[in-house]
């Protein structure tokens, strides 16, 4: 099949399309419509920063408006999603429980993980979850701490994450965030495909889900993050575009692969006026290359940063709106106070009609705050004086 070239304009409305961010609000039940978005993206990254709404929140919000905090804790009661890891700690369909087993085995294998773990204190968790039911962390003493890079973890958690990460436990639920642990064999469903997936059934899975969710991609993002399949990727992608399953598609010097079913969404209106506040971990942005190729934003979440070497901001927030990255705005949501801080907001320098952008950005906000339990909003540093002149008048 010969390749077809598609125009930066066409490749970032592919993406935006796939990606779903800017689609009109989908009719039927709430709690549908969250786990329908899950399934889609394949994954949603879990975030323990609280400024604003947690990223994993955040991120189904702007593809569900009537998103409500409590489906996550619901649907994994219902056990229709469960936690693992992605390629970070993530929330996962559990129709696809079956595609984590192999990295759950190579780390049972022996595979070393970013911490280690006493083999008798692992033994003597395992045997208390066993015999209690669901326990946490706190349910364990302490026996001293260890120091992680970002993190201070007693002996009991490095063992209950070990054993997370083997999959010989799984999270039940979560208690104000916490983790709440149990067997495997009482949180899955019953009736649950649960056998090993071949190589081409993990190949082609991960295939079909990254060009579901994104509309093109190569060995490499489809890859990312995942050690020793890139090569096996990239030749069932061969492969499948030899069958007229994938197309070959060309976007200036890249070149990849798209599902010729996703061609159609070329046909399809983009709501260019749509305004959206990304989370720093949202899908469509977590892959810095990819999103730096193809709209040519160079982001990178500074929270990780030293504060003396932040340009824009702890939790600043990537804003999409013309098909565009439009802008960075920083934000923190005061709960005690009702209030949105906008503690900084720069625009790129594309920005052409910044009329247009105020207004969209405005209606946007106005979600943005009910979203955030905020009912008012503070203005702090807004480099374009005419614009920060228009949000404190438009919210006073």
């Amino acid at each position: 099949m010969e390749t077809l070239s598609f125009s930066s304009r066409q490749a970032r409305k592919l993406a935006l399309l796939s990606q779903r961010v800017l689609r009109l609000p989908r009719t039927g039940k709430a709690l549908d419509v969250t786990l329908d978005a899950i399934s889609h993206l394949g994954y949603i990254q879990i975030d323990t920063i609280s400024v604003i709404q947690r990223a994993h929140h955040h991120t189904l919000w702007n593809r569900n408006p009537r998103y409500r905090t409590d489906h996550l804790d619901k649907l994994l009661q219902q056990k229709k999603v469960f936690e693992y890891w992605s390629h970070a700690a993530a929330y996962l369909p559990m129709e696809e429980y079956r595609f984590s087993l192999p990295n759950k085995e190579s780390i049972a294998g022996g595979r070393q993980l970013w911490f280690g773990c006493d083999p008798a204190v692992k033994q003597a968790v395992w045997k208390r979850v066993r015999d209690e039911g669901p326990l946490q962390s706190r349910d364990f003493e302490h026996h001293g701490w260890t120091r992680l890079p970002m993190w201070e973890w007693k002996p009991a958690k490095y063992a209950l994450e070990q054993l997370f990460m083997e999959g010989r436990l799984m999270v039940a639920r979560r208690d104000n965030f916490r983790k709440v642990y149990d067997l495997t064999e009482r949180v899955l469903p019953d009736g649950l495909d649960v056998s090993r997936p071949t190589e081409e059934e993990f190949c082609r899975k991960l295939i079909h889900r990254y060009l579901d969710a994104h509309g093109f991609g190569d060995a490499a993002e489809i890859a990312y993050l995942r050690k020793g399949v890139k090569k096996n990727i990239q030749r069932h992608l061969d492969h499948m575009a030899e069958d007229n399953e994938l197309v070959r598609v060309a976007i200036q010097d890249w070149s990849g692969f798209a599902k010729v079913s996703s061609l159609d969404l070329l046909d399809r209106p983009l709501p260019l006026s749509r305004l959206r506040i990304l989370s720093p971990f949202d899908n469509l942005v977590i892959h810095r290359g990819r999103l730096k190729r193809l709209f040519g934003f160079d982001y990178q979440i500074e929270c990780y940063v030293p504060a003396n070497r932040r340009k824009y901001g702890y939790f600043c927030l990537p804003v999409l709106w013309n098909a565009q990255f439009a802008a960075r705005i920083d934000c923190r949501a005061d709960r005690k106070t009702g209030t949105l801080e906008i503690r900084n907001l720069v625009l790129e320098p594309a920005v052409r009609c910044k009329e247009a952008f105020a207004l969209a950005l405005a209606r946007e906000l106005e979600n943005f705050m009910g979203f955030n339990e905020c009912s008012m909003l503070a203005v702090e540093r807004v480099p374009d004086s005419s614009l920060k002149k228009f949000l404190v008048s438009e919210f006073s």
